[in-house]
């Protein structure tokens, strides 16, 4: 099975790169952050024609989630929004059953500075989806959680960790909590299992040319049961999506398990 995660910052700016990602990967479960658009507005019709079907949970120009699949697998018991989320008109979690697993896709809060309300509302978004994960599996079913969680784990996952001191993304606080999510729920970051000590990225910043010149963030993370992570036969970053047309400032993260 081939899983991705992708922000895509504007399912409507960013659909045609969309649409050329599924044509290229053929991802059986693609999940999406901060699609930015009204649920009407989900582009069924055309991510029907690609060969895919998505369950979404859409708040307007603000976040969004979506899981899509193939449209000869099953996309089952969707279940939107996190028990205990402090903004749940925020629309940052989604779940769903597909190719028996249970796929999350998140976007976690930004937090924007250390100490202000909303870093604190972010650590109260990590601190529930820890419950969350931690929560007893429907029907047994192994765990994927993909999203953009706005925390770069280690400081090996940023460009220049001195730049970053004091701000967020980085901080004691927030890697502890992204580690208690991997604790609670079992889960191995997949990336990180594939490429241990290597230098890797999924966010650029738009300006100064970031991109470019190696400046980024390792934040866009696949999270996988410790069992399932066993059967990773690749993990990489599509880096080639960060550039032509009207490019989200994230890559795209895609894994691949063995059959089983």
């Amino acid at each position: 099975m081939k899983l991705a995660t992708w922000n895509v910052n504007s399912l409507k700016m960013r659909l045609p790169r969309v649409l050329e990602f599924l044509a290229q990967h053929v991802p059986d479960v693609l999940c999406l952050q901060e699609t930015k658009c009204e649920a009407a507005a989900f582009p069924v019709d055309e991510l029907a024609q690609a060969g895919y079907h998505a369950v979404d949970h859409s708040a307007g120009r603000w976040a969004g989630v979506a899981i899509l699949a193939r449209s000869d697998l099953e996309l089952a018991d969707p279940v939107a929004g996190l028990p205990g989320e402090l903004r749940e008109d925020e629309a940052r979690w989604i779940e769903a059953t597909v190719g028996g697993l249970r796929v999350v896709s998140v976007y976690v809060p930004n937090g924007r500075a250390v100490g202000s309300p909303t870093f604190d509302e972010k650590l109260a978004f990590l601190d529930a989806a820890a419950q969350r994960v931690a929560a007893p599996r429907r029907d047994g079913l192994p765990l994927v959680v993909g999203g953009d969680f706005n925390v770069a784990p280690a400081d090996l996952d940023v460009y220049d960790p001195a730049a970053f001191a004091g701000s967020t993304h980085v901080t004691p606080e927030e890697r502890a909590r992204v580690d208690a999510i991997h604790a609670a729920g079992d889960l191995v970051d997949a990336n990180r299992h594939q490429h241990p000590g290597e230098v890797q990225h999924t966010w650029w910043d738009y300006r100064q040319g970031h991109f470019h010149r190696g400046m980024g963030l390792r934040i866009d993370l696949l999270l996988a049961g410790d069992a399932l992570a066993q059967s990773l036969v690749a993990c990489g970053i599509a880096r080639d999506y960060r550039k032509g047309s009207k490019p989200s400032d994230h890559a795209p993260l895609v894994a691949e398990l063995a059959p089983g």
